[in-house]
């Protein structure tokens, strides 16, 4: 059975809606390496509905050229988590599981050697709140932005955590890894 691994870029105020924010500050060596430790463990991707639509058009047409990271975003079958959807056929490998189902999920990652979830807010709080969370890796932006969604919003149901690890990147950014508790 594989990991629920989920990465998400936020402020320091919990934003993590618009990732362009993160623009300012780089994207260290260190951080590269991180991520791709972070994907190199996983055979699958798992997308909420608005996360997969963002990135299918930006991560499609890239090439490893572009970015070191192409090739696991478009070879790596892409799972999307949709109540809407019937098809994903704008992104190669990508599939549509259905709308959210825990059981679904657990069937995904028991196949998987690894899963990788970015973004897909509302998805990463029902995974939490089912306790299917193996890894939260936080990329923690030295900066309050004051708007934006947060990825826990006032209201959210209490998730204990456990701190496995952390990371300072020399561009300020804090790697904090969290395991469910």
């Amino acid at each position: 059975m594989g990991r629920i691994a989920v990465h998400e870029f936020v402020s320091l105020d919990g934003s993590y809606e618009d990732p362009s924010f993160t623009a300012a500050y780089g994207f260290t060596d260190g951080m590269a390496q991180a991520l791709g430790a972070l994907t190199g463990g996983s055979d699958a991707i798992l997308l909420g509905r608005r996360t997969y639509e963002m990135f299918a058009p930006a991560w499609s047409t890239r090439t490893e050229e572009d970015d070191p990271g192409a090739p696991f975003f478009n070879d790596t079958p892409k799972h999307v988590v949709s109540s809407t959807r019937t098809a994903a056929d704008e992104w190669q490998n990508s599939s549509v599981l259905g709308p959210y189902d825990a059981e679904a999920v657990r069937a995904l990652k028991a196949r998987s050697a690894g899963v990788y979830i970015s973004g897909s807010g509302t998805l990463v709080r029902a995974l939490l709140a089912d306790g299917l969370v193996d890894e939260l890796h936080l990329l923690v932006y030295p900066v309050v932005l004051g708007t934006g969604a947060r990825l826990f919003p006032e209201g959210a149901p209490r998730v204990p955590l456990t701190l496995l690890d952390q990371e300072r990147f020399d561009n300020g950014v804090l790697h904090l890894t969290y395991g469910q508790v």
